[in-house]
């Protein structure tokens, strides 16, 4: 009797091990096919039965993208990985890119369809530093000309952390305690609103790169691997856009993904050339200014970033040229600002002086351009610019985009101290010092502050 009830506990044994490896080998099977719906063969969402049904108006006209139904952000999945290069099928909807427009891209870049980005242009990308870090805010920067668009994106980005993630505090504290999830949230919803701004509230587009050459390589159009392949989509909804972004994160944010490349051609064709043609002046032909070995951005490209427009100077509204002719500097407020010292031999003063429509945003984030050098200074207090009250004694933070920087610099800024109370401030320079870059581009905005350098050492 004890044989038999001991064989009968083993089988049981056995079955109960067998019911444990077909559950096992069930959700492994599921997990496949959910990593394949996720991602798909070529990155592309695929479309589903209820999809198929959409009315005209439930969908993007031109694209076949459905509209989306509420933010629907999908959660991040550890299991799945991307593939490099990030490449979208031909199939998933949108438009290829013609000659015509190829043309018309490069010519207002470059000025001509010859050149192509160089080296340091194609590998940058969009990048945050760890979560839950003294610079869980801020993007790494590489080197070369494509720091100052990524920059200017940064200024963007500090704006919806600072001032529009609902239900969080607005201090320096909440910058450190920012997650993986909210960093892809945040990136998804700058770069759609700067290219909504871009398109005047009414249009925008986005270029991905697909898997289909679109428009052969002359020799006066050379392939660079990027631009013939480009898929544009577009969006009459800002929701819809931001929707879409965040679903195609990966063509902005991984490595090899030509990310700021991909922004930049969205970016132009976002605002059409035809409007590039009326914001632009004689003193600025193309958007691109060729360097040692690569591009910068010009001003234009900045300003277009910072205010939704390309104009290509600093100062407010117009002004008369040497030969009389129109130059357009910035005609309104926008959110945030621009500052600047220090500034190029050739460049006539006057026109670079940078006027109140910058200096004074409606936020007090500023894109710093900085004897060349980009960088980022902000305040947590959003009442900064419109209380004269909180300008007499206030913080501000600098982030110089440099690899050494391991956290914000910490800057208490006094408007009113008097030339005997400097002491009491920090201000403990010897006969015949100088104020450091930083302190001098504060100055262009509150003239004569005096600039404490909290727990740092002043930069030279």
């Amino acid at each position: 009797m004890d044989t038999v009830v001991s064989g009968q506990e083993q089988n049981s044994q056995e079955l109960n091990l067998e019911e444990i490896t077909r559950k096992i080998s069930f959700l492994d099977k599921w997990r496949g096919i959910f990593s394949y719906h996720r991602l798909g063969a070529n990155n592309a969402t695929p479309q589903s039965h209820e999809d198929k049904h959409l009315s005209a108006d439930e969908t993007k006209e031109g694209t076949g993208i459905p509209q989306p139904r509420g933010q629907g952000h999908l959660p991040s999945n550890s299991l799945c990985s991307i593939p490099k290069p990030s490449i979208i099928s031909s199939k998933s909807g949108g438009f290829p890119i013609s000659l015509a427009m190829a043309t018309k891209l490069r010519q207002s870049l470059f000025g001509n369809t010859v050149h192509i980005f160089s080296s340091d242009w194609k590998r940058a990308y969009f990048k945050f530093h760890e979560p839950f870090s003294d610079l869980a805010f801020a993007l790494e920067m590489g080197k070369g000309g494509a720091r100052g668009l990524q920059m200017a994106v940064q200024v963007s980005v500090l704006k919806y952390f600072l001032f529009t993630r609902k239900g969080k505090d607005c201090n320096f504290h909440s910058l450190c305690e920012i997650s993986k999830q909210e960093q892809k949230e945040v990136l998804a919803a700058a770069l759609a609103d700067i290219l909504w701004a871009a398109g005047a509230a009414q249009k925008a587009t986005v270029c991905l790169v697909t898997e289909d050459t679109c428009v052969a390589s002359t020799p006066d159009h050379p392939g660079d691997g990027v631009t013939e392949r480009l898929q544009l989509f577009e969006f009459l909804e800002k929701e819809a856009i931001e929707k879409f972004i965040y679903d195609h994160l990966q063509y902005f944010k991984e490595d090899g993904s030509h990310g700021v490349i991909l922004f930049l051609y969205s970016l132009l064709f976002s605002r059409t050339f035809e409007r590039l043609q009326k914001d632009l002046d004689v003193t600025t032909p193309h958007l691109l200014q060729p360097t040692a070995g690569g591009f910068l951005c010009r001003q234009a490209v900045l300003n277009l970033i910072l205010t939704g427009r390309a104009s290509p100077h600093v100062f407010n509204g117009y002004q008369k040229g040497k030969s009389q002719e129109l130059l357009r500097g910035v005609q309104t407020r926008s959110d945030v600002g621009y500052l600047q010292w220090g500034r190029d031999a050739s460049e006539d003063n006057r026109l670079s002086q940078v006027g109140s429509m910058l200096k004074t945003p409606k936020l007090p984030i500023w894109l710093c351009s900085i004897n060349g050098n980009y960088s980022v200074l902000f305040s947590t207090n959003r009442q900064l610019l419109s209380d004269w009250k909180v300008e007499r004694l206030f913080d501000l933070y600098f982030c110089s985009g440099q690899p050494s920087q391991k956290k914000p610099v910490h800057l208490i800024i006094d408007t009113h101290s008097h030339l005997w109370e400097k002491g009491q401030h920090g201000d403990k320079r010897g006969p015949g010092s100088r104020f450091s870059p930083v302190e001098m581009a504060i100055r262009t905005k509150w003239s004569e502050a005096t600039v404490h350098w909290e727990g740092t050492s002043r930069f030279p």
